[in-house]
């Protein structure tokens, strides 16, 4: 079982390829398959893909205590010392754009580049939409898509799904309240992407890329979904950033 030991987290994962490292975030109740379109191509592009699942997420178990933003970036920094050789990139979408942000601000040390895919930092970039309402729904179609792998393999059993749900709920409820002016201390070159209709304002994300040090902004035809709804485009992004960095100036 392709589990390890990361500060006493046992945690699930999956690596494939050699290379610079590329660690991949999911967000709220996903896991490692929710980038089933990004690893074959990052892998192709000769980089070593790096998949954990986080605390109480498909085959990783829950543990005892809130689930926070804050808690999750210390359980990525440990697995990070763990498991990775060396600084990595960090690719992380919804909640794990801001579990890699937080990473990036805590162990600049640990980080090469940062890809930061639809989410907000603090209240002021929510947008209002279905996609939104959906995830406090534990009977939303949404909702039910995503737990379908959770029941099958979580090591808790089914039936501890909605403690996970009720704990990923409150954590949405109140966070994340990122203060942007903090953001200068992350020194990783950093894309931060969206969809034009995702659960983030463009204004908010250009922000966020104004408050990095060296950040640049993409915004595609889209909605939450990005990397499943438009691979090649995000693929093709993801790659050309990881290896070269953000296009220089023609003139």
């Amino acid at each position: 079982m392709p589990y390890i030991d990361a500060a006493g987290l046992r945690t699930w994962h999956e690596t494939s390829g050699s290379g610079d490292p590329v660690v991949l975030l999911h967000g709220a109740f996903g896991g490692a398959s929710s980038w089933a379109m990004q690893r074959p191509a990052l892998v192709d592009a000769g980089f070593a893909v790096y998949l954990p699942e986080r605390r109480g997420h498909v085959h990783t178990p829950d543990v005892p205590g809130p689930l926070t933003y804050s808690v999750m970036a210390d359980d990525t920094i440990a697995y990070l010392e763990a498991v990775v050789p060396g600084p990595a990139h960090l690719v992380g979408w919804s909640d794990g754009a801001v579990v890699g942000l937080l990473a990036a601000q805590r162990r600049p040390d640990l980080v090469n580049r940062l890809v930061l895919i639809g989410q907000y930092y603090n209240s002021d970039g929510k947008t209002s939409s279905d996609l939104a309402a959906g995830f406090f729904d534990i009977n939303s179609d949404g909702t039910r898509f995503l737990r379908q792998e959770y029941d099958a393999v979580s090591p808790d059993g089914p039936d501890h799904f909605p403690v996970v749900f009720a704990k990923t709920i409150t954590m949405l409820d109140t966070e994340p309240e990122i203060d942007l002016a903090t953001l200068a201390v992350v020194r990783a070159e950093t894309l931060v992407l969206q969809g034009d209709r995702d659960m983030v304002t463009v204004e908010h994300s250009a922000a966020v890329v104004k408050a990095i040090p060296s950040a640049r902004l993409a915004v595609l035809p889209g909605t939450h979904g990005l990397p499943l709804e438009n691979p090649p485009v995000v693929n093709q992004l993801l790659v050309s950033f990881l290896r070269d960095g953000a296009p220089r100036p023609f003139w």
